[in-house]
């Protein structure tokens, strides 16, 4: 407790105006007072005992703060907190933002028709009451902010000061937007605009930043700097410019000597059976305008064959095929401007461009097959093991889908493998598979370890119509023809975040999937 001496008050009052803060509400029994003008009247004022039932005499602030000391109490130093607001306070500005206040408040009210968020009304400041000192950071920052701009809209001015703290698109959304389908497409192009320099900017350097380039890369990559950025992720190309162009002309060198030294042995005994599988395989793969067309299909026959007579441990596997087209797709759009990837035509395409696109295709599948390989060995005992995994972490994840699939005898493989075989291309329009991979090429090991949490999470998003279906048939039916046909990159993006929030809870925690 405090001594019975005279001491200041610690809640003192200043003349200087500033808007925002909390005025002290005075009744009969408690008329205005100014302890800075009348600091030496205050005396301690014995505690006056009060009853539950009936208070003989109200006992004033004053009095028992005089009776207590906490941690809030600043002591004398209250005069030099007041004095240091008082002489950084700008009236100038608090007009400004009071005015602004106001005249914000009045153009919304004239918008009946736009809908908006609750608010409180601003409240007329005839005469401002005292802030602290600690607001006057907010003040002066919402006023610095708006100072330049006069004539600022009604959607790009902020009434409210507190929301100033709030993210952008908050902000935006609480000023009542007319048209806030138009302003958040607007809003994207720019967005795809400047993310779009970012990644020039960072390809046109002397050494690209590989570790920024994946940063960027893994919430999409803009179509006009996907082919150089999917070479440079998967290791095919150089970080360093420079170096870019003479192993560009050394690898597609490198690529047709094999054609040269191996394609003629197609037909050979040894090599009849890889070939005739090949050949049967690419008219099933999707899509079909693009690998029906001739110069598709020989394109894509050459690029098998040849990578399964250089990687005898597994030749070739069905699956394999369907990993040509992305890359394919991906570096011929550089030609050819179509926005429809599924109808890629290249008639158009000279052939010279076709040969060096065939090349850096084949480059680059196979170093996705290096990190996979495992997959495609004998006995597939790679996807045998992921698709354990995967069963482990769903039942973690989502136990009671897990035991709906059990309880009706519904196998894991009998759906899964394909998604592991494939990498999700079967399950997907090729569009949100080029987006996928995007991620995947972004990802430490996305393609062999990211590609669980992916699968996890594409599980559990067809959770509610999996635990509607209470047949076999039905189950396995809808598994393995999901409807995915209208999916975009927003679908695709969705899918990802969940898997790296998968990712994030059980990567580095191997006993949360363990029984």
């Amino acid at each position: 407790m405090a001594s019975d001496g005279v001491r200041k008050q610690f809640w003192k009052r200043s003349n200087s105006k500033v808007p925002g803060s909390i005025q002290h509400v005075y009744g009969a029994q408690h008329p205005p007072f100014d302890p800075l003008l009348h600091g030496t009247l205050l005396k301690s004022t014995p505690k006056v005992p009060t009853t539950p039932v009936k208070a003989k005499r109200v006992s004033t602030f004053q009095e028992f703060e005089s009776n207590t000391s906490d941690a809030w109490d600043a002591g004398e130093d209250d005069d030099e907190l007041l004095a240091m607001a008082t002489e950084s306070l700008n009236s100038e500005v608090v007009m400004e933002t009071a005015h602004r206040v106001l005249r914000n408040h009045s153009q919304r009210q004239r918008q009946p028709s736009q809908k908006e968020m609750p608010e409180p009304e601003p409240q007329p400041m005839t005469e401002p009451p005292v802030a602290p000192s600690a607001d006057l950071r907010l003040v002066k920052s919402v006023s610095e902010s708006h100072t330049p701009c006069s004539s600022e809209s009604t959607s790009d001015s902020v009434p409210l000061q507190r929301s100033q703290s709030l993210p952008h698109s908050a902000t935006v959304s609480l000023s009542g937007t007319s048209d806030p389908h138009a302003l958040g497409g607007s809003a994207l192009t720019k967005r795809e605009a400047s993310r779009l320099d970012k990644f020039k900017q960072l390809l046109a350097g002397p050494n690209t930043d590989l570790e920024e380039l994946r940063k960027l890369s893994w919430s999409g990559i803009p179509k006009p700097v996907r082919p150089m950025t999917w070479k440079l992720l998967s290791g095919y190309l150089p970080a360093n410019a420079d170096r870019r162009p003479a192993t560009l002309q050394r690898k597609q060198k490198e690529y047709f000597a094999f054609i040269e030294h191996y394609y003629n042995s197609r037909n050979d005994e040894a090599h009849q059976d890889t070939y005739r599988q090949i050949h049967i395989d690419i008219p099933r793969m999707s899509p079909e305008a693009l690998i029906l067309q001739p110069k598709v299909t020989e394109i894509f026959e050459r690029i098998l064959f040849i990578w399964a007579i250089r990687h005898p441990a597994s030749g070739y596997v069905q699956g394999i095929n369907d990993l040509v087209t992305p890359f394919f797709v991906v570096f011929i759009c550089e030609y050819i401007d179509q926005e429809d990837v599924e109808k890629v035509d290249v008639s158009s395409v000279p052939a010279e461009v076709l040969r060096n696109i065939e090349a850096d295709t084949y480059w680059c599948m196979s170093k996705l097959l290096d990190g996979i390989q495992d997959n495609y060995t004998f006995a597939q005992p790679g996807i045998q093991m992921k698709v354990k995994m995967l069963e482990e972490l769903v039942s973690r994840i989502d136990e009671r889908v897990h035991r709906h699939l059990d309880g009706h005898e519904v196998r894991y493989l009998q759906f899964a493998f394909r998604w592991m075989n494939n990498l999700l291309m079967r399950e997907l329009p090729l569009r949100c598979t080029i987006r996928l991979w995007d991620t995947y090429q972004s990802e430490p090991e996305g393609f062999s370890h990211f590609h669980l949490y992916v699968c996890a999470a594409f599980l559990v998003r067809w959770r509610r119509e999996i635990l509607e279906e209470r047949d076999f048939q039905e189950l396995l039916l809808f598994l393995q023809n999901l409807p995915t046909a209208h999916w975009d990159d927003q679908d695709v993006s969705l899918l990802l975040a969940e898997a790296y929030r998968l990712k994030f809870a059980f990567a580095d925690a191997p006993n949360h999937y363990k029984k």
